[in-house]
């Protein structure tokens, strides 16, 4: 089944030397495919950059992610970040392969919370690889509920923190085949996290797993559009709508980029917009537009 819901990461001309790294350390990984600059665009943000990488589409333990190379206006931060489970009873070995992505992660990145054993869990570390990009590597437990190889988890800090409840049931109410899971509740104050509020939880949202958490200590960074979530809707009706519901910040609008109430950064946009945009003329038209216009594009 097509992913409804894809994260995309935002790198000043990684791109692709960044899916390949990840896809050498992962099982079950390739790169799908990667979209090249048109040539001859009139665009002033277009032009000189014919030939070189827009974006790609990759897959690590069988999860999509895309890459795109939009320069340097954003930086990754550990507001958001991506669980990878290792789960005893579904793989063998998991605490050894755990380790061995460790130290390929690790590869000119930096640990935020060293490996070790934690009161949740037997092997744990959340590390910053050489991009930036946040990792939180766990060995799970395997009498729990089972959860993706890969999910992406929300940070609420700053004055996000305390609704990321409130955020979990907002989420879940837009899309189709969603619920919440887990919630795991403050016992008392812990920081700026007040008692009650979650200390983790996760929800599924058009059948994709995200964690969430309220920060239990005052941090420097917030959510921005390093890490973004396309959704790739199947017509202008559901474009409309979720449009509408999501988008919060009206200066953030642009080529369907849209950010909600908390900061945190969506793409509406259609299910073939790879097609769409394959000629320099609409791909020019999407770069002034604001909420995607199917019409448009496929006219242009």
């Amino acid at each position: 089944m097509k992913n409804k819901i894809i994260p995309s990461l935002w790198f000043d001309n990684h791109a692709e030397e960044a899916m390949n790294f990840y896809v050498s350390i992962f099982p079950d990984s390739r790169i799908d495919k990667i979209h090249y600059y048109p040539e001859n665009a009139q665009n002033e943000h277009l032009q000189g950059k014919t030939g070189k990488v827009l974006n790609g589409q990759f897959e690590i333990g069988g999860y999509s992610i895309v890459a795109l190379d939009g320069g340097p206006l954003f930086s990754f931060n550990p507001s958001i970040s991506f669980f990878v489970n290792f789960d005893p009873s579904r793989q063998k070995n998991a605490a050894d392969h755990l380790q061995k992505i460790y130290e390929r992660l690790m590869e000119g990145g930096k640990e935020l919370m060293e490996l070790g054993e934690y009161p949740f869990c037997k092997k744990y570390a959340w590390i910053e690889d050489k991009y930036g990009l946040s990792w939180q590597l766990i060995l799970t437990d395997p009498t729990g509920e089972e959860r993706p190889f890969i999910v992406p988890s929300l940070m609420f800090n700053q004055e996000n923190t305390n609704h990321a409840e409130e955020a979990t049931h907002f989420y879940t109410s837009l899309f189709e085949n969603s619920r919440s899971g887990n919630l795991a509740r403050y016992p008392e104050d812990t920081g700026p996290a007040r008692k009650g509020s979650l200390m983790f939880g996760d929800f599924k949202i058009a059948r994709h797993w995200f964690a969430i958490m309220d920060a239990g200590m005052e941090q420097d960074f917030k959510f921005n559009e390093s890490i973004s979530f396309i959704v790739q809707c199947a017509n202008q009706q559901e474009i409309d709508f979720l449009w509408k519901k999501l988008s919060a910040v009206p200066e953030s609008e642009q080529c369907g980029w849209c950010k909600d109430k908390y900061g945190i950064s969506w793409q509406i946009i259609p299910e073939d917009m790879g097609e769409l945009i394959e000629n320099s003329a609409a791909l020019e038209a999407m770069m002034l537009m604001k909420k995607i216009d199917i019409k448009k594009l496929e006219n242009a």
